[in-house]
């Protein structure tokens, strides 16, 4: 939104201020109106819902309160200024609590008020942009959340339409923090299937020596500390969609048993002979090369094969910039979607520069962090993790950052983030991105909270 469609609204008994306001406001490009009281500015806002309003604090039969009470009652997006006498600026602190943008004493300079105005319209200009930003955001989220208008992720989501009514086994591809499990998911509930169970089971997570018993289950007496017969995943799943992320972390032994599963439809638990019949559709994720672990030995080929009939590629984040912005307003709405928090041009523009490795699971985490920062409801480029701020900017001339500057910016900024989660470390260390490992480092290089001290079990 440009300057010349913001419409400007004056209110003031006194002609002679309307006329320097509108004369000022007309000059940097606004649609002017006036009027004389509060009742006739009422009037005018109800049919024509005025950008920005600047009226006087003191006028006849309604004062500037009332009025701006009335007036954000009738339009609350509209932005106003109270103009006050030297005498009455507690009162117009009082106005700014009552949701007035600031005021202006009286009298006032001409470049004065025009910074003002200038200010109220970049205001407007970035509330109005991410309220269109979180219509189109709800208007693409359809597909369980996966947003996006590039031209990488629509054909994704094209081949994901395709996918919905087929039985057929998919083997998606990505990078870690590409929204793998999100596309799995979409493909199962956007189907005849999503009355019936989906199941995720991060392959990478699994102790080795449990994996069978986790896929297949195990009958009472199997092993040590089996009290119970407990069925395993594909069991549970029966009838719907069995998701394994990181198939690729899958030992070679456990590989050809779930290659027998897939193409005899059974199971056995461990510690059973009892064949079971299973009716799952498997979709598989990796973050790995498979084609070239099954040349190399360290993955099954005709597991591989199995499992690769249908691939969906997903592009990492930095292919796909263009949906920053709209992903940057769905984790707003996802994590503050009562705060009406917005994000300025800087923090954007620091967003759209990044390369993003951990993708959209990072955005995701840098968004919260942003969020936990915050001093105002506009994130800004300081309330942005260590990783997004521009360090080499603010040295400008030299070759090379000044590492002093550094790392006071990085031991405010883990300060900060220790002081808002109250000492969680680990979600001090997810807010921050960095690991565990690299967290205890610089609590006790900075002296934040009980540095040296062993980390406890639950953080």
């Amino acid at each position: 939104m440009n300057d010349a469609a913001i419409q400007f609204l004056v209110v003031d008994d006194q002609q002679s201020i309307r006329r320097l306001c509108m004369t000022v406001a007309s000059g940097i490009g606004f649609q002017c109106a006036e009027a004389a009281s509060a009742e006739e500015a009422l009037a005018h806002a109800e049919s024509a819902a005025p950008d920005i309003v600047l009226a006087d604090l003191r006028m006849g039969t309604m004062d500037g309160l009332e009025f701006l009470a009335a007036l954000k009652r009738l339009q609350p997006r509209t932005e106003v200024t109270i103009m006050t006498g030297f005498g009455s600026i507690e009162t117009a602190v009082n106005a700014m609590k009552l949701g007035a943008y600031d005021y202006i004493t009286k009298p006032f300079r001409v470049e004065e008020l025009r910074l003002m105005l200038q200010r109220m319209a970049e205001r407007v200009r970035l509330v109005n942009e991410n309220q269109f930003l979180r219509e189109r955001v709800n208007a693409e989220s359809q597909l369980n959340g996966i947003i996006g208008n590039s031209a990488r992720i629509q054909q994704v989501l094209k081949i994901v339409a395709r996918l919905k009514e087929s039985p057929t086994p998919v083997l998606i591809v990505g990078e870690s923090g590409t929204g793998k499990e999100l596309i799995a998911r979409a493909i199962h509930f956007g189907g005849e299937l999503a009355s019936r169970p989906f199941v995720a089971v991060d392959c990478g997570s699994l102790v080795p020596t449990l994996i069978e018993s986790e896929l297949f289950g195990y009958e009472k007496g199997a092993f040590t500390g089996a009290a119970r017969t407990k069925p395993g995943l594909f069991e549970t799943a029966n009838g719907g969609t069995l998701f394994l992320d990181e198939i690729g972390e899958l030992p070679l032994e456990m590989q050809a048993k779930l290659l027998r599963v897939l193409q005899e439809k059974e199971i056995r638990r461990v510690g059973g002979n009892q064949a079971i019949p299973v009716n799952v559709r498997v979709i598989a994720a990796t973050n790995r090369d498979l084609e070239t672990a099954y040349q190399q030995g360290t993955f099954r080929k005709d597991l591989y094969f199995r499992l690769n009939v249908v691939t969906v590629h997903l592009p990492t984040l930095r292919e796909r910039k263009s949906d920053i912005s709209l992903l940057v307003h769905w984790f707003l709405d996802r994590h503050a979607s009562e705060s009406g928090v917005m994000i300025s041009d800087a923090a954007m523009a620091a967003l759209l520069d990044y390369d993003w490795p951990g993708n959209v699971r990072e955005l995701e985490n840098s968004i919260a962090h942003a969020l936990a920062l915050r001093n105002s409801n506009v994130i800004d480029l300081t309330d942005l993790p260590p990783a997004l701020q521009p360090h080499t900017s603010a040295v400008q001339g030299s070759s090379s950052p000044d590492v002093t500057q550094l790392e006071d910016l990085e031991r405010v900024t883990i300060a900060r983030v220790f002081q808002q989660v109250n000492g969680d470390k680990r979600l001090a260390r997810q807010m921050l991105g960095i690991s565990r490992a690299t967290l205890y480092r610089k609590l006790k290089r900075y002296h934040i909270g009980p540095f040296g001290m062993p980390p406890s079990v639950a953080n």
